[in-house]
């Protein structure tokens, strides 16, 4: 049933993907967007679009590192549909930004455009929340087996929170109204992934680390 789960989630996804053309087109000329045709570079919709750019692409590193380091198929068809669903996901995003003009950097600190760009960072390579520490990537690359499994269940279980802390950040402040969508797809897709994700720490008789 879990691995039947996994396959709607990539099946759902790549179906949003498949319309990428269609919905980046769809930015531009959403005749029912309310906001600016043209997102502004410091606007929520930018801030956005950059910051879970970074964040998906930890996710892919991660997701590929444990694919190497087990030979269990569950966690490697976790890990393979997060990898594969996050960075069409990033492409899509910086995407955007190409077509409205937007520099893919800003010089405001990250999760700004939420209000959050003062918050303290974890440092070592973590920018924003849920991110592992470049000390805890390494720890993940000399795993293997089980123990490899449940750190990234337990980083990943990490990532997703502050993740879905974003995207609902961009859906009650991101204009373009295609953006909103997205954010709120991967709001649903990741809370779905969290309790898979705990359910297979648990048969693992670990648990997430908060």
């Amino acid at each position: 049933m879990r691995r039947r789960h996994i396959g709607w989630i990539a099946g759902a996804a790549a179906a949003v993907l498949v319309a990428a053309g269609a919905v980046t087109y769809a930015v531009a000329e959403d005749s029912g967007d309310p906001g600016p045709k043209t997102p502004g570079a410091e606007s929520a919709d930018a801030g956005f679009a950059r910051d879970m750019a970074v964040h998906h692409q930890q996710a892919v590193e991660m997701s590929y590192i444990v694919r190497d380091h087990t030979k269990n198929e569950e966690v490697r068809s976790l890990a393979y549909d997060i990898a594969q669903t996050q960075a069409n996901q990033r492409g899509m995003l910086l995407g955007w930004l190409d077509l409205w003009g937007l520099p893919k950097v800003s010089a405001k600190p990250p999760m700004a455009w939420m209000g959050m760009g003062d918050m303290p960072e974890r440092g070592d390579g973590s920018l924003m929340p849920g991110m592992a520490t470049n000390t805890e990537l390494k720890k993940l690359q000399s795993l293997d087996g089980k123990q490899a499994e449940v750190l990234y269940l337990q980083l990943m279980t990490d990532h997703h929170k502050g993740g879905i802390h974003m995207a609902e950040g961009c859906v009650a402040k991101c204009t373009v109204d295609v953006e909103k969508r997205l954010a709120q797809g991967m709001v649903d897709a990741q809370q779905s992934e969290l309790q898979m994700m705990a359910q297979m720490l648990k048969e693992r008789g670990a648990k997430p680390r908060s």
